[in-house]
């Protein structure tokens, strides 16, 4: 049996699944201040009669991480940049709190400059009394060699409660998308720890044996002791678990659009040729370009409990969620009561939510009813408007998908698939605007968990060699080491083969889910005096996203 945990921002729903299939399913509130109560009772429920001692795996996915950025609920944190020569510190100071220092390693991770031991110890002076106990460190070139890194972390990580460093983050040079990565890492990584915290507490009440996994923004899972090095990792969970679940739950073929509707927000997602899109150089969140390589999602603030108001005579739906909706004893009028009214859903107390919408309506000058349809056509003409934004953004710019690059590809869906709590209510309408065939799948409420639930294991490791240096390094694993010049692009393929499928099951994957694939593949013959001095060599590998071994229908 597996259990998979989604932990939203408004509900946390839980399934159990045996043989892949859903045999039990519950949906508690979520109670931010205590989430180790919200995940007990929600387990408890689905449990019931059975031990935990059946469960093979728990997978969880959460907003917690994204919520934290979003909300600015995050940690100060001081940042050190070894930039050397080239782009401006204006344009990499993150924020007040950056320092450039002056070591530095250049593009072949040869050290031009040494660390100054006296500067570092102002910047820690600088930033303690400033009250900062998260660092990030980055280096230009850092992917090439840590060196410069390693350096500063070893004079300043007693002053610390953590350290980011940038080379740890991924594989790819970009400095500064490299810098945002770290920054968002050391920033959310005291909440992340409290998450973390709470779900050891859970584990511990139940059976400590039981593997367990997060889910990470490339729809993917990980160890979850493993995922507090880079918790970064885990921001978009939550809509990654979304494309898993309906991944898992229907036979998507075509181009199609996939919709979560949630209670704060709907998450939208495009399937090309049945298969997820890739944010290949990274996602973005709160305008943070990042290295963190995720499926490529839209959340908006449209949901079944968004505020409804009336403002200057216009009718306004979201972004802002005050409490659940008013049929539930919520502060304000919602999709969700305009829904009750309507008969479109039977939730809490019907008087409330007709007094909610009354309310509207009488600012509005309407009758009721028309007012809560006037509600859902605006929630639902809002949600494809930005369906089409984002179709048009995807068909501009090249097209990624989880396993390739579709060169000149243009996205034309001819399906929508639906999910989320308010998916019955609102999926008709919402496939009459786009003009496609509407789906809601089976389970549609808790697609969430079920992605979770059936998400393998996923990773990336790059190997570089530069054979005239003899120096081979893969660090994403902390390996440095010296290689010889007959050292070929072959061997180079063998060996990021053998180091990826090490670490992918380090990371807890099931050996039937270990699907390896080459993703960059350069080899770049080096000069000198007429002669060839060596090679430049540059693999990059990838246990692609899916669903687990059996999963697939």
């Amino acid at each position: 049996m597996i259990l998979g945990i989604d932990v939203g921002g408004t509900h946390t729903d839980a399934v159990l699944l045996e043989r892949f299939k859903v045999v039990r399913k519950k949906k508690v509130i979520t109670d931010p201040e205590n989430l180790l109560h919200s995940l007990l009772e929600v387990t408890e429920k689905v449990l019931g009669d059975i031990s935990p001692g059946n469960l093979k795996r728990v997978v969880l996915s959460t907003t917690m991480s994204t919520n934290a950025i979003v909300q600015g609920r995050i940690s100060p944190v001081g940042m050190i940049l070894a930039s050397g020569p080239g782009l401006p510190p204006s344009l990499l100071r993150i924020n007040e709190h950056s320092h450039i220092v002056s070591g530095y390693v250049n593009h072949r991770g040869e050290e031009v400059a040494a660390i100054d031991a006296g500067e570092i110890a102002h910047i820690v002076r600088t930033l303690r009394d400033e009250g900062i106990d998260h660092v990030g460190i980055v280096g230009k070139f850092s992917t090439r060699d840590p060196k410069i890194e390693l350096d500063i972390e070893r004079l300043v990580r007693s002053r610390f409660t953590h350290v980011s460093l940038g080379h740890q983050m991924s594989g790819n040079l970009n400095f500064p998308r490299r810098i945002a990565t770290t920054y968002l890492n050391a920033a959310i990584w005291e909440t992340y720890h409290t998450f973390i915290r709470s779900i050891t507490q859970f584990v511990a009440q139940f059976d400590a044996h039981i593997p367990v996994y997060i889910l990470k923004a490339d729809g993917g899972t990980i160890e979850i002791g493993q995922s507090t090095a880079c918790p970064v990792q885990t921001i978009l969970s939550g809509p990654a678990a979304s494309i898993m679940g309906i991944l898992s739950l229907v036979d998507c073929v075509e181009d199609a659009v996939a919709l979560d509707i949630g209670g704060t927000t709907t998450d939208i997602a495009i399937f090309a040729g049945g298969v997820p899109l890739l944010e290949p150089l990274g996602i973005t969140i709160q305008g943070h370009k990042t290295l963190v390589r995720g499926l490529r999602t839209r959340s908006i603030g449209i949901g079944g409990d968004s505020r409804v108001a009336c403002v200057n005579g216009r009718l306004s739906v979201g972004p802002m969620r005050e409490g659940p909706a008013a049929s539930l004893g919520g502060p304000c009028p919602t999709p969700t009561d305009a829904m009750v009214v309507l008969g479109l859903a039977s939730i809490g107390n019907r008087e409330r939510a007709v007094r909610a919408i009354e309310d509207i309506a009488s600012a509005l000058s309407r009758p009721l009813e028309e007012t809560a349809h006037l509600i859902m056509e605006h929630a639902s003409r809002e949600i494809i408007t930005h369906v089409r934004a984002m179709i048009e953004d995807i068909n501009n710019k090249p097209v990624y998908t989880v396993h390739e690059l579709l060169e000149g590809a243009k996205i034309e869906p001819k399906a929508m698939y639906v999910v989320g709590g308010p998916s019955g209510a609102m999926a008709p309408r919402l496939g009459e605007l786009f003009e496609v065939p509407v789906h809601i799948p089976g389970d549609a409420e808790v697609a969430n968990a079920i992605g979770a639930a059936l998400a393998r294991t996923t990773t990336e490791l790059t190997v570089l060699a530069d054979t005239e240096k003899g120096r081979l390094t893969i660090v994403e694993e902390g390996i440095q080491q010296r290689v010889e010049r007959s050292f070929t692009r072959d061997d180079a393929v063998t060996l990021c083969r053998e180091k990826l499928r090490a670490r992918v099951l380090a990371m807890g994957a099931w050996e039937d889910d270990i699907e390896i694939e080459i993703t960059e593949d350069q080899s770049f013959t080096m000069v000198r005096n007429s002669c060839i001095a060596g090679r430049n060599i540059r693999i990059k590998g990838q246990v692609k996203p899916g669903l687990i071994h059996g999963a697939r229908r």
